[in-house]
């Protein structure tokens, strides 16, 4: 558990278009995910990290987002009045989360620029940032490693992870030095997708990060980059090329995590969680199988 409270900032002003006609009038992030939003599993990990104040940046129509995490005293009233328990709970569970506040980014000028938008809101503290494209298993600790990392260090810290080397152009690959812990690298270098050949080295920037305020400074100044867009990496590759700053760390997660960022690999997610299941699986798990024979 970290020893300062810290808060986080979720990302979630992107226009989903990769989901459409899904996502034309539903945020991406309330895609379900078995039987929860995207933004919620980010959200409950944020809450198992000792993190419960939660900064979400919106853009035009998320208020679907606001409406989940509040309270619905109708529906509340109605799964009482049945003895429905189970169900009550977990309504009141996802109202309960956190304390959740909301800002608009305005223009989508990138990861970055959103970042930026959530400076009046975290002043001067370090922050998790946490994107929705990625759920990270709630049993393999990540965002409470990054937040010891980064109180251990002073330093901005950074989840990666191995990729094949041919996919390494989706993601921020980092130039790296290892350090006496196997997990945890030190990050001299960072290239927002490059091409394979050009790439550090097969670990792949994920989407969690933990932040000094020192970034909005640096965002300040960081010029439109790959699709005209502002790009968090670029702000972080000043961070780590700084050699009197703190610097920036990675650590090296290993775990089980769920990229919901596009539609096959959603529908994976969804697979794998609901297999994982105790009350779903059982009975998801066999029949699995016999449909995977009749491929």
């Amino acid at each position: 558990m970290p020893h300062k409270p810290m808060k986080a900032v979720i990302p979630a002003a992107g226009l989903g278009t990769r989901f459409l006609p899904a996502t034309k009038a539903m945020p991406k992030e309330m895609l379900p995910v078995v039987d929860k939003p995207a933004i919620q599993y980010v959200v409950e990990e944020a809450a198992l990290a000792g993190i419960t104040d939660i900064l979400v940046i919106i853009g035009r129509n998320k208020n679907a987002i606001s409406n989940h995490f509040d309270s619905v005293p109708e529906l509340e009233v109605k799964l009482k009045d049945k003895g429905d328990d189970a169900r009550l709970k977990r309504v009141m569970d996802s109202s309960d989360l956190a304390d959740i506040h909301f800002v608009r980014q305005g223009e989508p000028k990138g990861l970055g620029h959103a970042v930026s938008r959530a400076r009046a809101h975290v002043g001067d503290s370090p922050f998790a940032v946490m994107l929705g494209d990625d759920l990270i298993d709630e049993r393999d600790a990540l965002l409470t490693t990054m937040i010891e990392q980064h109180e251990a260090t002073g330093a901005t810290v950074i989840a990666l992870m191995e990729v094949d080397p041919d996919h390494i152009h989706m993601y921020g690959a980092a130039a790296v030095q290892p350090t006496d812990d196997p997990d945890i690298v030190r990050v001299t270098g960072l290239v927002e997708k490059p091409k394979p050949e050009d790439a550090p080295s097969n670990l792949a920037v994920i989407g969690r990060y933990v932040l000094t305020p020192a970034i909005f400074d640096i965002l300040e100044r960081t010029k439109p980059g790959k699709g005209g867009e502002i790009q968090l990496t670029d702000a972080l590759q000043e961070l780590a090329a700084d050699a009197d700053g703190p610097g920036v760390y990675g650590v090296v997660f290993r775990g089980r995590r769920y990229d919901t960022g596009d539609r096959v690999d959603y529908i994976k997610a969804i697979v794998q969680l609901a297999a994982d299941r105790d009350d779903l699986g059982p009975e998801l798990r066999p029949w699995f199988k016999e449909f995977a024979a009749t491929l």
